[in-house]
């Protein structure tokens, strides 16, 4: 199993109604912000320890878990707004820094929320790291009615038990699992991060540390001239960091290309971007190393 070389540590925080848990590494220092990392869907925040192992120097890093993530408190709902996350960060960024910016790293999902955050309280971030948060396709009004209505439908099958994580016999399967998703990620990584992506049940078998509801459709239109406005007002400098494979396109099928993404971030003052070969999506499982050092270099 894979050893970590800089050991996290568990805490949790009462905010916004949820006891929210933070992993936590290295030690708050006057002369360097904190370090955030936010992760994305259908993940947990030690899917950052292979990073943060490959940093060469130690800092002071905070990655909490989502709502409905990991150890963080699932909220008595059937649905997540995306709303909430930005919220939620805020509440994090204020119970860790209260007096100062920070540095923001977001993954997927993650650094879809870094952004626009850093939009909406661009005092509270001196630098962002975007890795692979490209947003979504484009919707149109038209669009509307029959969203709302799958969401609908789809929360009826949720509450009939229909939407489901199934578990699965053991933490070998879990890893097995993570590893059928990503070719490239190790069979000692992948049977480290297992047990934090899921836990033992009183019966033996292995939850995933989700809740089903993520699985909903959003409701909610992506307007992306509401988001072009948010990235136009970021001051932090950014880096948007892609991997080889080209997810976006594989997921969208041409509805979304790459080429869209980039012209989206011409909107972003002050923009750098990186390119980390032979990844997926997972760069930052794919990848570690190359990750810490553009990370690194940039934060530098």
């Amino acid at each position: 199993m894979y050893s970590p070389q800089r050991a996290s540590r568990s805490e949790f925080a009462p905010l916004r109604h949820l006891n929210y848990h933070l992993r936590t590494w290295g030690t708050p220092s006057a002369s360097q912000p904190p370090l955030v990392m936010v992760h994305g869907w259908m993940d947990v925040s030690a899917s950052f320890q292979f990073v943060v192992d490959a940093f060469a120097e130690d800092r002071h890093i905070v990655a909490p878990d989502w709502r409905g993530y990991g150890l963080t408190d699932w909220p008595r709902t059937d649905g997540y707004w995306f709303a909430d996350y930005l919220a939620d960060l805020d509440a994090v960024i204020d119970h860790i820094a209260p007096n100062q910016s920070v540095d923001l790293l977001g993954h997927s999902m993650g650094g879809n929320v870094a952004m626009l955050y850093s939009g909406v309280r661009p005092e509270r971030v001196r630098k962002l790291i975007n890795l692979e948060g490209f947003g979504m396709p484009a919707t149109r009004p038209a669009q509307a009615p029959g969203r709302l209505a799958r969401w609908m439908d789809e929360l009826k099958a949720l509450h009939r038990g229909d939407t489901v994580l199934r578990p699965y016999a053991s933490a070998d399967g879990v890893a097995r699992r993570l590893m059928k998703t990503n070719p490239r990620l190790t069979h000692d990584k992948a049977d480290w991060l297992a047990r934090h992506w899921a836990r033992e049940t009183a019966s033996g078998e292995w939850e995933i540390l989700g809740d089903p509801a993520h699985k909903l459709t959003n409701p909610q239109l992506y307007r992306v001239e509401e988001v072009l406005e948010i990235y136009r007002r970021i001051t932090a400098p950014v880096l948007a960091v892609d991997a080889s494979d080209n997810s976006l396109e594989k997921w969208w099928n041409g509805q979304y290309t790459l080429a869209e993404y980039y012209e989206r971030l011409k909107a972003v003052p002050t923009l750098q971007t990186a390119h980390i070969h032979d990844a997926g999506h997972m760069l930052h499982h794919d990848q570690p190393v190359a990750v810490a050092q553009a990370v690194a270099a940039f934060l530098a």
